[in-house]
């Protein structure tokens, strides 16, 4: 992964458009938010009822997944963590009446194993989730990440992520960010629709192709990252959801 500080998640301009836009242009965002939310009511909340949850959110963004969690349970305790202080500013604007954590931070500063970040995760976790973040870092801090992981829940606990990943072959890569266009022009569509001509913003459809050329992406496939998981000790390791390069693996410690 490039210095968090040349990529565009240091732009705030950049970082607002995402905030914005992204149920325009994120795959089936909606309905990976009912995944996480149906995971998190039955490996946890249907488990785990004598004591909050303790949730860790690494790339938290504006704290979505942890909103979509809240929905289901407020019996939750949360540390944010992010190294974009535009959108670790949103997370705080959007829980301000909550007591929760948080740590400005990229995950190179999480894997150097700085004692004034890691000293900050006062406890280990019963979930760690990570949403379209972990694929800006490259194969090797990948492995590195799933073992900071791992070493961070608690005996039971489980590591959810939600991300982009490459298609095992070129011909598949170049058919999935087909689909991801014509998902986001009929998206783009429904949405004309039911604002009744007022919607007027630029069409994303072009997208799919920006991630291709962006630097800053290094997806890698889904095989290898879940025997990267398998290598740091996760069982049940599996992926709950897959649409074209949009995924939902993880496992459990």
């Amino acid at each position: 992964m490039s210095s968090f500080e040349e990529s565009e998640w240091s732009r705030k301009k950049h970082v607002n458009e995402f905030v914005e836009n992204a149920d325009i242009y994120v795959l089936e965002r909606r309905r990976l938010f009912k995944i996480l939310k149906s995971f998190f009511r039955n490996f946890l909340e249907n488990r785990i009822n004598e004591r909050a949850i303790k949730v860790l959110d690494l790339g938290c963004g504006n704290g979505v997944l942890i909103k979509e969690i809240l929905s289901e349970s407020h019996k939750v305790k949360v540390v944010l963590v992010d190294g974009s202080y535009e959108m670790l500013e949103n997370a705080r604007e959007n829980f301000k009446r909550h007591d929760f954590d948080y740590i400005h931070a990229t995950f190179q500063e999480l894997l150097e194993n700085e004692s004034t970040v890691n000293d900050r995760l006062f406890y280990d976790f019963d979930l760690i989730i990570s949403s379209l973040a972990i694929h800006h870092l490259y194969k090797e801090e990948k492995k590195a990440l799933f073992m900071y992981i791992y070493n961070h829940l608690n005996p039971g606990g489980y590591f959810l992520n939600i991300d982009v990943i490459k298609a095992p072959k070129d011909e598949l890569e170049s058919w999935y960010r087909i689909l991801w266009s014509e998902w986001i022009a009929e998206n783009e569509e429904e949405m004309k629709l039911r604002e009744e001509g007022m919607y007027n913003k630029e069409s994303f459809v072009n997208l799919p192709e920006k991630y291709k050329n962006n630097p800053d992406n290094h997806p890698d496939k889904l095989l290898d990252q879940l025997n990267m998981l398998d290598s740091a000790g996760f069982e049940d390791v599996d992926c709950y959801y897959k649409y074209g390069i949009f995924s939902i693996f993880g496992g459990r410690k």
